[in-house]
């Protein structure tokens, strides 16, 4: 069995265009692997306002969470032009193990 390291990015945002501008990005231009995106169903960040899906809610603003990995070089190269997109605070990283 061999492993390979990776970088995992974990992306913390709310439904609404940086999220479109963020996945255009990762789709179109970045190269990555693969993403996923996890869709809250409540959350809240700095400023307190707490984001909540209601049946009676006509516009939803939900949390997501996007996240990807690839090979750490590749990684920090995206990353680098993500920090463009998102606002400071909103990126985790680590390192993981890849077993094949």
């Amino acid at each position: 069995m061999t492993s390979d390291q990776v970088l995992v990015v974990r992306i913390y945002l709310t439904e609404g265009a940086a999220l479109d501008r963020l996945l255009r990005y990762l789709h179109d231009d970045s190269g990555v692997r693969g993403v996923t995106v996890f869709r809250g169903i409540v959350g809240f960040g700095q400023s307190g306002r707490v984001h909540t899906a209601k049946l009676i809610d006509s516009a939803l603003d939900l949390p997501v969470v996007v996240e990807f990995f690839d090979q750490p070089a590749r990684a920090r190269e995206v990353l680098d032009h993500v920090r463009t997109i998102v606002a400071p605070w909103h990126v985790i990283s680590w390192p993981v193990q890849v077993e094949s």
